[in-house]
């Protein structure tokens, strides 16, 4: 894992290194260019200057032998035309500069009884010179950026690891992990800092929220459960009749209720355990279909056995079948398969916020769902975290609701 982010090009490490080294190429390149050119016009100038030195060293020999000493051309055809050309331009000596690749030169003319005068100073030093600094440019250039490119990236991991620390808690809290927090302290004062104070921030409010949430749903289950069942009671008093026979559904319709939020609150207070054991998954789940009283097609694929507490997997499968019967349609599959439990109808299927998001009480998610109160897959899920299993819900794709319990490995 710690390999595979290091070699992840999309890390912001990666992004800032990047940036850091653009930044350097683009600093060395201009001061490249910029000592190129400086260096270049120094050459040029110290050319023409000795070019005219040397002009003028050369026209008083001339003038005192009356022959021309060597290395001064005194033949119009000999010299360069652009340097003619700059001499007849104006008055006063004119150079040019011979650009030549491998054997530059620097020429000066003078005009001296109307004919041109010249002399070549060889620049070839001075070219070899300047390659050889800008290769040296060059290559200190790269040597730099060999030690600032992985400089730049060890920096920006510190950074990105203090991300890596928020994302990590944000995935905790999405989990059902509301004690998460980031820093226990306060923030370093920067910003990344303020980000860790507003996951903080939001976690404590959230968890707020939830309790409050919890504690509202188990005051209420626990204050209606007594005079619940003091209609129960007298309702089993009233005579027999069509109207005492919805009153009496009515009421054990309340009383189911009742008692899954008191079930549901006894999974957020955490007091639910497990006592795990081996058990034959299929048997389990079998006999647990069985007291449902409700129609479904059982298939088992082989006769695995699981080390888990029987009670808190058939709490699970009932009120997963429970579900497909009240909020989807028949035929109702439950499937065995290893450690994996799958119950699947053939309805509407679920809707897209319940599968993005999970179940949430009292939300059915849709009225083409059928009615209810939405606790049965609340409740399923709670007791599947209780023995360590996950509940993944989706729609199969040729229709319908599909609900898998898959139990933890080693199970």
């Amino acid at each position: 894992m710690r390999t595979r982010a290091l070699l992840n090009w999309r890390s912001l490490r990666w992004k800032i290194a990047l940036l850091v080294s653009v930044a350097c190429c683009a600093v060395a390149l201009s001061v490249a260019v910029l000592v190129h050119h400086s260096t270049l016009t120094r050459s040029m100038n110290d050319g023409a200057a000795k070019a005219l030195t040397a002009l003028s060293f050369s026209m008083e020999r001339y003038e005192q032998d009356a022959a021309p000493p060597a290395g001064l051309v005194t033949d119009p055809v000999a010299i360069p035309d652009d340097l003619l050309r700059r001499l007849s331009g104006g008055p006063g000596d004119a150079t040019w500069y011979d650009g030549d690749p491998v054997h530059p030169a620097m020429w000066a003319a003078r005009t001296h009884g109307g004919m041109p005068l010249a002399v070549r100073v060889d620049m070839t030093p001075d070219l070899l010179t300047r390659r050889a600094l800008d290769r040296h440019m060059l290559q200190y250039s790269a040597m730099a950026l060999a030690v600032i490119v992985p400089m730049s990236a060890l920096t920006a991991e510190l950074p990105n690891r203090r991300l890596r620390r928020v994302a990590r808690t944000a995935r905790r809290i999405a989990d059902g992990d509301l004690a998460a927090r980031i820093s226990a302290g306060g923030g370093t004062g920067d910003e990344i800092g303020a980000i860790y104070a507003a996951v903080d921030s939001m976690a404590d409010s959230l968890h707020a929220r939830l309790r409050a949430e919890q504690r509202f749903t188990a005051d209420v289950a626990h204050e209606l459960r007594t005079p619940l069942m003091g209609l129960v009671v007298a309702g089993e008093l009233l005579p027999e009749s069509e109207a005492t026979d919805m009153v009496r559904d009515r009421l054990e319709v309340l009383r189911r209720l009742v008692e899954e939020l008191l079930e549901i609150s006894r999974l957020d207070a955490g007091v639910e355990t497990a006592d795990p054991r081996a058990v034959p998954l299929a048997a389990v789940v079998l006999d647990s279909l069985r007291r449902t009283g409700l129609d479904a097609r059982f298939t088992s694929r082989g006769e695995p056995t699981v080390n888990t507490d029987p009670r808190h997997l058939d709490r699970v499968v009932a009120n997963l079948v429970i579900n497909a019967h009240r909020h989807g349609r028949g035929p109702v599959e439950v499937e065995v398969t290893d450690r994996l439990v799958s119950v699947r109808d053939h309805g509407p299927g679920f809707p897209e916020e319940l599968v993005l998001n999970g179940p949430q009480r009292f939300r059915t998610g849709a009225s083409e769902r059928g009615h209810g109160h939405g606790l049965g897959l609340t409740i399923a899920l709670g007791h599947a975290r209780v023995i360590g299993a996950s509940l993944d819900l989706r729609n199969a794709p040729d229709g319908g609701a599909v609900a898998e319990l898959r139990l933890p490995p080693g199970s």
